[in-house]
């Protein structure tokens, strides 16, 4: 049972992965491929500050996700002015320079050995350690992202940001300061990241710089692909089938020198029939170019 618990921890942390990028990629339309930089700056940060200083994970995570959102403004105020595969490759540098430095700053972060030991949450002296208990933090977080995301992207700034991102010279025509509402979509986007890092590492105990690959990266952007852009429910969907189903290979006994290339497989493979019939995703109300 709680085995399929820490299944649906994870996949609710996924969840608010996908949802600060389908804010950034499927509203704003920024090609951004390095959004993991963003949740290991949040789990990072938060793990330091309960190790070093004793900061409680209350204090520390929403610490993470303000300093995530830094991040988001340091790269986004250069990167928006960026289009398409330049913008793309200036976020994917973001992810391999963090990871980078998240594995050569021995001082800070013990690099390869990882932070071990890292406490987890607690409420009223009580510490959150069964995972049923974590599930409902995370479910909590879950909701709120969401809640948050939808009260955006249906706001006239939300409808500013998909005028963006189907026509900005349209948009700049109409007086729109269209380099702001880039760098903010950005900025929020990092934020939740930030978040969604910082209760991996809270949950897990232990980080290192393997958990915010440039591969991560993508593994959440074809999440938000597969559930599809620009759809509030899309991250749900896509999170859900891409963390969930893969586990259910564990239990066909196949050895994991079989069943890993095989997942890799089922992936290209449900991309591959997804593009051609179903190029928005799942439940995306936009097809992008």
């Amino acid at each position: 049972m709680d085995y399929l618990l820490h299944i649906l921890v994870i996949t609710g942390i996924y969840i608010i992965l996908a949802s600060s990028l389908n804010l950034v990629l499927g509203y704003a339309g920024l090609p951004a491929l390095g959004h993991m930089a963003f949740a290991c700056v949040g789990a990072y940060t938060s793990s330091l500050l309960a190790l070093d200083f004793g900061i409680s994970p209350w204090l520390g995570l929403p610490l993470g996700g303000i300093l995530a959102a830094l991040l988001g403004f340091v790269v986004g105020l250069p990167s928006t002015r960026l289009k398409g595969d330049y913008l793309a490759l200036a976020t994917f540098g973001l992810g391999v320079i963090v990871y980078s430095v998240a594995k050569n700053w021995v001082d800070l972060t013990r690099g390869p050995m990882g932070l071990p030991g890292i406490p987890k949450f607690s409420l009223f002296g009580f510490e959150l350690q069964p995972v049923w208990s974590y599930l409902l933090l995370v479910a909590l977080f879950v909701v709120l992202t969401a809640f948050i995301i939808n009260r955006i992207v249906t706001s006239p700034f939300g409808r500013v940001l998909v005028s963006i991102r189907e026509d900005e010279v349209a948009s700049l025509s109409l007086g729109k300061n269209v380099d702001a509402y880039k760098l903010t979509a950005f900025m929020v986007g990092a934020f939740f990241a930030g978040i969604a890092g910082s209760l991996y590492a809270h949950y897990i105990t232990f980080i290192d710089p393997t958990s915010f690959t440039a591969m991560e990266s993508i593994s959440v952007l074809l999440m938000v692909v597969f559930g599809g852009m620009g759809s509030i429910a899309g991250p749900f969907v896509g999170a859900s089938a891409l963390v969930i189903l893969p586990e259910m290979l564990r239990f066909l006994g196949m050895p994991s020198s079989v069943a890993a290339p095989l997942r890799q497989m089922i992936y290209g493979l449900l991309l591959v029939l997804l593009m051609l019939y179903r190029p928005q995703g799942i439940v995306g109300r936009y097809r992008f170019k």
